[in-house]
């Protein structure tokens, strides 16, 4: 019997990586007529060293949020999928999207792109997708292609043209 995945997780975080798995990601809900669950966490760490933190900031980034989230779920629902929906989730983006969020909304697939991060933050921060793959429970698909299953240059190779 093949595989049939009912939930599946995307990660959104405004790169050309999450874009790509996102466009992925509802090919493979609609072949599977799946549920899509759209994530985007907001790294509260991030905020810690502002000196001057005040709510308003957070209110800000979260409204840029609901915004952008709210053009993927009908970009997607466009496409011809039904079931879509958006979280913003709060904290560390390593442990929410590789443990905390698939675990409480039963995913069973999770589409991530290769990478959001430039190279000294990978090499500082350790990368999210590396984590997920290492500590998610149910399958993790990591997005290295585009629609064409052509392969995506390097950010570094990006920067050179």
């Amino acid at each position: 019997m093949l595989q049939q995945y009912k939930k599946i997780q995307v990660a959104i975080d405004g790169s050309s990586e999450s874009e790509l798995a996102f466009k992925k990601a509802v090919a493979v809900a609609k072949r599977n007529q799946a549920e899509l669950l759209l994530v985007h966490v907001i790294d509260t760490r991030a905020f810690q060293n502002v000196s001057s933190f005040d709510s308003a900031m957070v209110e800000e980034v979260s409204e840029t949020a609901k915004t952008s989230m709210a053009r993927y779920v009908q970009k997607a629902k466009d496409e011809g999928l039904e079931h879509v929906q958006y979280f913003i989730e709060y904290g560390s983006p390593k442990t929410i999207l590789g443990r905390e969020f698939p675990k409480r909304e039963k995913v069973d697939l999770i589409m991530i792109g290769a990478t959001g991060l430039n190279a000294v933050e990978r090499l500082l921060l350790g990368s999210v997708t590396e984590f997920v793959t290492r500590n998610a429970t149910c399958d993790v698909l990591v997005v290295r292609t585009d629609l064409n299953n052509q392969p995506i240059p390097p950010l570094e190779d990006k920067k050179d043209k």
